[in-house]
C-alpha cells in the first residue's frame, strides 16, 4: 500500500481512537446516574483500538500512536523513513478529533473544556489520584514499553492468525484500567496532544510529557522484544549435512 493511502488510514484510525476514548470520557465517564466511570473509559480506548486493528490494520498496521510507531521502527518492524509522516498523519487525525468533540461537548449549557479537564493527561496536582512527577513516568514508559511487547507479540508471524486485534484492544483496556488514576492514561502522544490544545492551560505546559515519556517506553518495548525474541537462523540440520 502507497504512503498517501496508509497516512489516510492512520489519520483515521487516530481520529475514531480519540473521538471514542477520549469522548467517553468527556461526554460518558461522569454523567448523572448513567457515568461509564473509569471502567467504562478503558473499555471504549480498547474497543476504539481492536475495530480498528481490524478496520485499518490491512493498510497501515493501525499504529495510531506515534509511540507505536517509534517503538516498531526501533523493533525492526517498521521503516524509519516513514516514521515522521505515520506522526504527521496520527497527530492531525488527532486534533480534528478533539476538534469534533470540543463542538459537541459545547453542545450543552456550561461546558467548560478548561475547568474539566477535557481527558486531558498529567501529573501531580493535574493527575487525577494526585501521583507525582516520578511515579507518572514510570507508569508511562513501562506500560507503554508492554503495549509494544504485546504488539510486536501479536503480530508475529508465530502468533495464531487473526487475533492480534483482539490481544491488543485488551490490552490497552487493561493499561486503562491501571492508570487512569495515575495520569488519566496517555501511552500516545497524538492521544494527548489531541485534547491538550483544547484544554488551553495546564494541559498544554506538561504535554511535553507526554511525547517523551510514552516514545521512551515505545522504544524500550520495540528493543526488548527485538533482541529476546525475535527470529533467528535455524541452526544446521546436522543429520542431514552427515548424509
Amino acid at each position: 500500500m502507497n504512503l498517501g493511502k496508509r497516512m489516510a488510514a492512520e489519520f483515521f484510525g487516530t481520529f475514531w481512537l480519540v473521538l471514542g476514548g477520549c469522548g467517553s470520557a468527556v461526554l460518558a465517564a461522569g454523567f448523572p446516574g448513567l457515568g461509564i466511570g473509569f471502567a467504562g473509559v478503558a473499555l471504549a480506548f480498547g474497543l476504539t483500538l481492536l475495530t480498528m486493528c481490524y478496520a485499518i490494520g490491512h493498510i497501515s498496521g493501525c499504529h495510531i500512536n506515534p509511540a507505536v510507531t517509534c517503538g516498531l521502527a526501533a523493533g525492526g518492524r517498521f521503516p524509519l523513513k516513514d516514521v515522521i509522516p505515520y506522526i504527521v498523519a496520527q497527530v492531525i487525525g488527532g486534533l480534528l478529533a478533539g476538534a469534533v468533540l470540543y463542538t459537541i461537548a459545547h453542545g450543552k449549557a456550561g461546558f467548560d473544556p478548561t475547568l474539566s479537564g477535557f481527558a486531558a493527561n498529567g501529573y501531580g496536582a493535574h493527575s487525577p489520584g494526585g501521583y507525582a512527577m516520578g511515579a507518572a513516568a514510570a507508569c508511562e514508559i513501562v506500560m507503554t514499553a508492554f503495549f509494544l511487547f504485546i504488539i510486536m507479540g501479536a503480530t508475529h508471524k508465530s502468533a495464531p492468525v487473526g487475533f492480534a486485534g483482539i490481544a491488543i484492544g485488551l490490552a490497552l483496556t487493561l493499561i486503562h484500567l491501571i492508570s487512569i488514576p495515575v495520569t488519566n492514561t496517555s501511552v500516545n502522544p497524538a492521544r494527548s496532544t489531541a485534547v491538550a490544545f483544547f484544554q488551553g492551560t495546564w494541559a498544554v505546559q506538561q504535554l511535553w510529557f507526554f511525547w517523551v515519556m510514552p516514545i521512551i517506553g515505545g522504544i524500550i518495548g520495540g528493543i526488548i522484544y527485538r533482541y529476546l525474541w525475535s527470529d533467528r537462523p535455524a541452526l544446521p540440520d546436522i543429520k542431514g549435512d552427515r548424509a
